[in-house]
């Protein structure tokens, strides 16, 4: 399988060098869902959409607003030509591209770069 890339949000680690660590296998992956995964001391959600263009993100499990570790659970949409994901809590939207939240500007996910590189699902962190 080929490999895809996500785009970070704009912050000062996406300029520095990136290693790829194997994340899980591909088959632990659930199409047009959510999995969650643990990455140093952080949770990230893991959205695989087969058939995208971009089939592969990654954000932070933790909803801003409330705090709790859900956005894993939240559902999938699009809204304009954004690809969002809705809190299972509070239901405000979040830009799997950056993080950005449609509602609240000052809330914001984390995204890292995620690919899919064989049957690995790799996370890009810098250093």
């Amino acid at each position: 399988m080929s490999q895809t890339n996500v785009a970070f949000a704009e912050r000062p680690q996406a300029t520095a060098t990136l290693h790829w660590h194997n994340l899980c296998q591909h088959q632990d992956l659930v199409a047009n869902s959510g999995v969650v995964a643990w990455v140093n001391d952080c949770q990230v959600a893991l959205f695989y959409l087969p058939g995208n263009e971009q089939p592969l993100y990654a954000v932070g499990n933790r909803d801003p607003k409330s705090g709790a570790n859900v956005i894993g659970r939240g559902l999938l949409g699009k809204l304009g030509d954004d690809l969002v994901i809705a809190s299972p809590l509070y239901k405000q939207h979040f830009r799997l591209q950056d993080g950005s939240c449609l509602e609240y500007p000052e809330q914001r996910l984390d995204v890292w770069p995620v690919r899919i590189n064989g049957s690995q699902v790799e996370i890009g962190l810098p250093g």
